[in-house]
């Protein structure tokens, strides 16, 4: 992207035309009768081709340089490549940082021999420091001035905050349950709640934009962000639920019959409502079939929920209140022993998921293939975008039913369409609810065998490992090592609110008691005022990070509004 720059443009404090994480480069081509090519790699770009950055046309007078400004990349380290029509020229690379609304200047010329060429990079105006808290200040004004006005009601409900059920424990389990016990009652675990609302509205901060950083978004391919986390988590509490809820309704006398046929309805409205919100279109008219994208996270949702209410209606046995889990021999194994059919089930779901991942044939792509296609792995496989699971996704979903913006179409170029909520990924989605459904029984052997696994499948990297970590395959190594993640911190949660009182889980308990309605509305409101307003500066990290932050606010406060009043939609 080239800009046509003036001595004003260039002097203010952002250069006219730059947008979020991009800097000002001009390249001063020194060179005699000679045109000069610069490309550019990302560093996160793995076994990326060069692109094209800019052309700058050859120097006609001695001492003075052809000059053409460009915008690259702020994000992340870039490797700079040149070349020029002299012949035997030899370019060094340049490795480089460029910082946010930077404006540098890339001098090309003559070393201090004929052939070797000298590139220095010179920084004409210091960047800014989005990170910085200073930079923040007048957003966060902002945020308090559209806060202020909730000062009140926050006082009231701190101090009220004992009758409302804040620091107290009517809805959760015995003060006197030992920190390594999960015990299944007929009260409700208040950490389950308030590891659901966390999850929940990190998702939300990340949906709404996440302040325009980059660590706020999902990976373009192999990797972790915190905007990868959330929605596994998500998933892995939903198992956790699972088990308890059908204990306790098995437990009270509810046929199995009765309890199946609710999953059914629970799981069929999760795939109604998903549909309706992931196609907006439908404010317009009614929903076409033509481009009607199918999978969606909350279809994901309900086709894993249903599986696994189904898989433990056949296999589960009630368990008693008074069972501590802690008296039976061989206790490492017992969650293994007497629920093998379940685990059966699972390994042969595994099973599948790596034979179709490594074994089907998929025309144009090397079998097994995992990478994102595009300009990854050198550009030669570029229409092969998650393999085998986004060639299923073609074949019985078709095109225009998927997701037509994946993460890897900016970073990777990529121009296939890819759905990571796609049916293979899908398989691990029941492995993630099952490894959450398992909570009541395992102990920290489990957790450390999945993190053994994980390291194995990953060799500790990000793009080096048999099984890279990766959101939009849901590979088997994420499943194992957001699973992990999932254990500790729910631990931690149940052991400072359920066991030892420490905190009430406010204020992410409330959206945790509604999260079907938060997660909706979210979504459906999304582009409507108070969430969202008219920009003075766009290009801002700190006035998105104040927008986000307030929206994501906003819900929080309706979640504890609806918590007073007892409201709660269930489905």
């Amino acid at each position: 992207m080239s800009f046509s720059t003036s001595a004003t443009d260039l002097s203010r404090r952002r250069p006219l035309g730059l947008k979020i994480d991009q800097a000002l480069l001009l390249v001063h081509n020194e060179l005699m009768h000679e045109n000069l090519t610069v490309s550019w790699l990302s560093d996160y770009c793995y076994q990326c081709l060069y692109q094209d950055l800019v052309s700058v046309p050859m120097s006609n007078t001695l001492g003075k340089s052809s000059i053409v400004a460009v915008a690259v990349d702020s994000q992340h380290p870039i490797t700079l490549h040149l070349n020029s029509t002299g012949a035997g020229r030899v370019f060094p690379r340049i490795h480089y940082h460029f910082g946010e609304f930077g404006n540098y200047s890339l001098v090309v010329n003559f070393g201090s021999g004929t052939k070797m060429i000298s590139c220095n990079i010179i920084i004409n105006e210091s960047p800014v420091n989005s990170l910085s808290w200073q930079s923040h200040i007048p957003h966060m004004v902002r945020i308090a001035k559209v806060l202020r006005q909730l000062l009140a009601f926050l006082l009231v409900w701190c101090f009220y905050s004992k009758e409302l059920g804040s620091p107290t424990r009517a809805d959760s389990t015995s003060s006197n349950v030992p920190a390594t016990t999960w015990t299944v009652s007929q009260q409700r675990l208040r950490s389950l709640d308030t590891f659901r609302g966390l999850s929940l509205i990190i998702m939300v901060f990340v949906n709404y934009g996440g302040g325009k950083y980059w660590f706020f978004k999902h990976q373009s391919w192999n990797g972790l962000t915190l905007a990868d986390l959330v929605f596994p988590w998500f998933v892995f509490i939903m198992g956790t639920s699972i088990s308890l809820s059908l204990n306790s309704m098995l437990r009270r006398g509810c046929s199995k019959w009765k309890v199946l046929g609710k999953a059914l309805w629970r799981s069929f409205l999760l795939f109604l409502i998903g549909i309706v919100i992931i196609n907006p279109n439908y404010c317009l008219g009614p929903l076409s079939w033509d481009n009607l994208r199918i999978p969606g996270v909350l279809q994901r949702l309900g086709f894993t929920y249903l599986v696994v209410a189904v898989l433990e209606l056949l296999f589960a046995k009630a368990v008693a209140e008074n069972d501590t889990l802690l008296e039976t021999p061989y206790f490492a194994l017992r969650d293994i022993l007497l629920y093998w059919p379940q685990w059966v089930f699972i390994l042969t779901l595994e099973a599948t998921w790596l034979g179709l991942t490594f074994l089907l044939t998929v025309p144009g792509c090397p079998k097994g293939y995992l990478g994102p296609g595009g300009i990854g792995d050198f550009g030669k496989y570029p229409n092969c975008t998650g393999g085998a699971a986004g060639y299923i996704d073609h074949l019985l979903l078709g095109e225009k039913h998927i997701y037509q913006h994946p993460s890897s179409n900016v970073l990777y170029q990529t121009t296939v369409a890819y759905d990571p909520e796609g049916i293979l990924g899908t398989i691990n989605s029941v492995c993630m609810a099952f490894f959450g459904l398992q909570v009541p029984q395992i102990n920290s052997k489990h957790l450390l065998f999945q993190g053994i696994i994980s390291a194995i499948l990953t060799k500790g990297s990000k793009d080096e490992g048999y099984i890279p970590a990766n959101k939009n395959l849901w590979s088997i190594s994420y499943v194992t090592t957001l699973s992990c993640f999932a254990f500790l911190l729910l631990l931690l949660i149940y052991y400072l609110v359920d066991v030892k009182r420490w905190w009430s889980g406010a204020p992410f308990f409330y959206p945790g008691m509604n999260s079907i309605l938060v997660y909706v509305g979210h979504e459906v409101f999304e582009n409507y005022f108070p969430f969202k307003w008219k920009m003075k500066d766009s290009q801002s990290h700190g006035e998105h990070l104040a927008q986000n932050l307030v929206a994501t606010s906003i819900w929080v406060i309706i979640s504890y509004l609806l918590y007073r009043k007892r409201i709660f939609w269930k489905i």
